[in-house]
């Protein structure tokens, strides 16, 4: 920054935090500007297009408005992150081709068309609607990560349901939209992380009972707990753990009390870490359904 005028800094500050090149060399000299760029005070953003500091995806767009001389409008993983739901967090930005600007892809940066998209505006910058958003994207994804945005799109708070199924219908025939309308009737707002949302699906696929999702107990401490899984009826539950299980000592006492704590309220809890679910889905199904037959025979 100490390479900046007061000039430049009132440009980038009145712009949103972008500026072209032919805006900067007006205030500094050929040399100053690629020492400023060299240096790292200046960063690229597009061809021609540069902001003071560390991009990040709002400038990046703001750039993009700049180069376009229009607002963009985005889309796809871009429109996710916008409604608080983008699970996959892919390096590019996705944007709608804005009419009448000749916007090309380029390293970051997809440039989509979609006739027809229904255009919402969110925190002042145009976008696909949160349902359309959400089922563009689970169609691009593997089937638990498509579960997983599904999910996520319902948790936000920006999408319904019935809002899904319409945005569903209204893409009807593009490719893979047959495997999401399979996964609607299965998604589920309660599931709090994407990992959670695969596992669950590990669980469907494999056969299991359908768990209830986010259950609250009162543990054999006294102690409120939440249980990511579980199938009240015959005190069993499952636990996905973020970290490796048991990764150290300290864990492994926590971990001990606390399913301790759960036997002791009546219910047997399975865990269950991602390798589980990624690599060792049918051990954690058949644990599952062990654990399930034996209440049944008790």
């Amino acid at each position: 920054m100490a390479a900046m005028n007061d000039d430049i800094i009132a440009l980038f500050a009145a712009q949103g935090g972008v500026a072209t090149s032919g805006q900067i060399l007006t205030h500094l000299t050929r040399r100053r500007f690629e020492a400023a760029v060299n240096t790292g005070v200046l960063e690229r953003l597009w061809q021609g297009v540069y902001c003071l500091g560390e991009p990040t995806d709002g400038l990046r767009l703001r750039g993009l408005d700049l180069s376009c001389r229009k607002p963009v409008a985005v889309c796809l993983a871009t429109a996710a992150a916008l409604f608080g739901f983008d699970t996959e967090e892919p390096a590019d930005l996705h944007v709608l081709d804005p009419p009448g600007c000749a916007l090309r892809s380029a390293d970051g940066l997809v440039v989509h068309r979609r006739d027809g998209a229904p255009l919402v505006m969110r925190d002042g910058r145009r976008a696909t609607s949160p349902a359309w958003t959400a089922v563009e994207v689970a169609r691009s994804l593997r089937r638990p990560r498509a579960l997983a945005t599904l999910d996520a799109a319902l948790r936000s708070g920006t999408c319904t349901l019935p809002g899904l199924w319409r945005a569903a219908v209204e893409q009807k025939g593009r490719r893979g939209i047959v495997a999401v309308r399979d996964l609607l009737p299965l998604a589920d707002a309660r599931s709090e992380s994407p990992m959670e949302s695969e596992a669950r699906l590990v669980m469907l696929d494999g056969g299991l009972p359908i768990p209830e999702l986010q259950v609250e107990i009162v543990d054999g401490n006294g102690e409120l707990r939440r249980l990511d899984f579980a199938w009240p009826e015959f005190g069993v539950a499952a636990e996905y753990d973020g970290v490796a299980w048991h990764s150290g000592p300290e864990a492994m006492k926590r971990d001990r009390r606390r399913y301790n704590a759960l036997h002791d309220a009546g219910w047997s809890v399975v865990p269950i870490v991602f390798e589980d679910v990624r690599y060792r889905a049918w051990e954690v199904v058949a644990r599952i359904d062990g654990q399930l037959r034996r209440a049944r025979a008790a």
